[in-house]
């Protein structure tokens, strides 16, 4: 399996560069616009490829979503490849387990599109020549979806699922050293296809979307026919006792009620799906730029969905999981912290940041990219290097803002609204340059031993900082983390908080604070939020998640409060405004 490992690494990174696109297009079998993100979900196991076995049952585990369980299906047969000479055959094995897991199948989905995989590495001996043979037809196959489903022939989109398909094996078929490794365009080659209809209206639904893992003792044949008609886009996977679920359903609690008959469920997800509405990103065309950052920043993933940003993820991972920070619920990442449990931060590859880039130039054109601070991570050399070698057109400009968490997160939804109003690149540059010299944060951190376990403190300062109660602010500058003060109680941050904020609000005239939280949102917007507009109620008050690359090193129970001067403040429409 070793040598096909970094396949698989590729193939999950190019499809993670493309995710945002394929939710943009998701009409089937439902328009809720997230079948790029659970993709990225499920597939998760294929990131960091170890052992086969594994991966497999972790593929069960993680899927989510239709798209997700019935890639997952696939992937548990085609995971276990290798040799090249496997390949046709696993291809073979995961085609049938996709087929047979989905209650009714459908041509025009990534069914199809797996079909047409293993009839091609069939026919196709020489290793060599896999490329350029397979890619065509798979292209092929994707783009006869538009005319094969009734839904994506109206919305004059192709399936997002295959081409979420289509995208992954064009990265583990590559040729060439991955580094190096220029793709083609997939705007190229969908042209006209990838942009929903003015006059596509989806269709509203009232389910349930719903992932069950059970724990049974009867055979899948009995428990499938129970099931057919208790709802829609029915995916089951078996694995010995355990059976994966996925359906929608306009009556979960029935469907619980019913499941429970039937074995132990293990494991329950319950998403609404009223989503009604396509969640289209934004595709400005009149702005200057198209802003792209860092989900180190704490811009959650509806807020970048509003401002049209582009996030670009870390992983967090525990135990045998890593998933895309932006992705991750953070009330399940503090659990497993407060629980003792090891949380750590990973950058995405090299290779996984240049397709990011790559595919928000082909996608936007110009692209302003606001980097977290070079102080913390490698992202700012890691996209230099890229423009450096492969911008051809200079259509990616990078700052480094030398901020994370609220700094840049405020540094980069201010700017965003100054593109809505800009007419030249130079009055986006002259804001960002305004917001970086200006923008302030203050965190504040509730417990050291989180920053004990990832070692920024030593256990004897962490200890004996617990015992006295001490609680640390901090500032991320570009320099680094800069030490503002120590306080001893809840009361002592609010008190710092707000003695901060008036000296800020003292030099501007109407200050944008950004309050983030980690675990204790409600504490957050009752406590914190209400004597905030109490002493400056001009103020525009934002609340956000902390970002989870800052959460999992500074613990449970750490907020955050980032200023900004509102000047620049022109178009504000914050969905999580307090």
């Amino acid at each position: 399996m070793s040598g096909f490992r970094p396949h698989f690494t590729a193939g999950y990174s190019r499809l993670a560069a493309w995710s945002d696109l394929l939710d943009r297009i998701n009409v089937f079998p439902v328009a809720d616009g997230d079948t790029g993100a659970n993709l990225r979900i499920s597939l998760s196991p294929l990131r960091r490829h170890e052992d086969d076995n594994i991966t497999a049952a972790q593929l069960i585990r993680s899927a989510t979503g239709n798209s997700g369980n019935i890639a997952a299906a696939f992937f548990r047969q085609f995971c276990r490849v290798q040799t090249y000479s496997d390949l046709a055959g696993r291809a073979a094995a995961g085609t049938k387990e996709a087929w047979g897991a989905v209650a009714d199948p459908c041509e025009g989905t990534m069914l199809s599109l797996f079909d047409t995989l293993a009839a091609s590495l069939a026919a196709c001996p020489e290793e060599d020549e896999v490329y350029s043979q397979l890619m065509p037809a798979l292209a092929e196959t994707v783009t006869r979806s538009a005319e094969l489903v009734p839904c994506l022939k109206s919305a004059g989109v192709v399936d997002a699922g295959s081409l979420g398909m289509y995208i992954f094996f064009e990265g583990f078929f590559r040729p060439g050293d991955s580094t190096s490794y220029s793709s083609t365009s997939i705007i190229e080659s969908f042209a006209g296809l990838l942009s929903l209809r003015q006059s596509f209206t989806p269709e509203a639904t009232g389910d349930h979307c719903v992932d069950v893992v059970l724990q049974h003792q009867q055979r899948q044949s009995p428990i499938h026919q129970n099931l057919t008609d208790r709802g829609d886009s029915l995916v089951m996977l078996e694995d010995d006792d355990t059976l994966k679920i996925h359906i929608h359903t306009a009556d979960p609690r029935g469907l619980r009620d019913h499941l429970d008959t039937l074995g132990e469920v293990v494991h329950w997800a319950d998403t609404p799906m009223d989503r009604a509405a396509l969640k289209q990103q934004p595709v400005p065309a009149a702005e200057p730029y198209h802003i792209i950052t860092d989900a180190a920043g704490s811009i959650s993933r509806d807020m970048a969905h509003r401002l049209g940003i582009t996030l670009l993820d870390s992983y967090i991972v525990s135990g045998e999981t890593a998933l895309p920070e932006s992705l991750c619920l953070p009330e399940h990442i503090y659990a497993l912290m407060r629980q003792g449990r090891r949380v750590t931060t990973a950058q995405a590859s090299t290779f996984e940041r240049r397709q990011h880039y790559e595919s928000a130039c082909q996608l936007y054109g110009n692209c302003l990219y606001l980097c977290v601070g070079s102080v913390y991570t490698g992202n700012f050399a890691a996209a230099t290097s890229w423009k450096k070698d492969h911008d051809q057109g200079s259509l990616l400009r990078i700052i480094d803002t030398g901020a994370a968490s609220g700094r840049l997160a405020l540094i980069v939804i201010l700017t965003a609204r100054s593109c809505r109003g800009a007419e030249t690149k130079d009055e986006v540059l002259a804001a960002v340059a305004t917001l970086i010299a200006s923008c302030r944060e203050y965190v504040f951190i509730d417990e050291l031993k989180y920053l004990v376990a990832g070692g920024r403190v030593s256990r004897t300062g962490g200890f004996f900082g617990d015992l006295l109660h001490m609680k640390p602010v901090i500032s991320p500058t570009m320099e680094g983390v800069k030490k503002e003060g120590v306080v001893h109680s809840s009361k002592g941050q609010i008190a710092f908080a707000l003695h901060k904020l008036e000296e800020f609000a003292g030099s501007c005239r109407r200050p944008v604070v950004m309050l983030q939280y980690s675990d204790n949102e409600e504490w957050v917007k009752t406590t914190i939020g209400p004597q905030i507009r109490r002493r400056i109620p001009e103020a525009e008050i934002l609340l956000m998640p902390l970002s989870l690359t800052s959460g999992v090193h500074m613990g449970p129970g750490t907020w955050s409060m980032a200023l900004a001067p509102g000047d620049l403040n022109t178009a504000a429409e914050p969905p999580e405004a307090l």
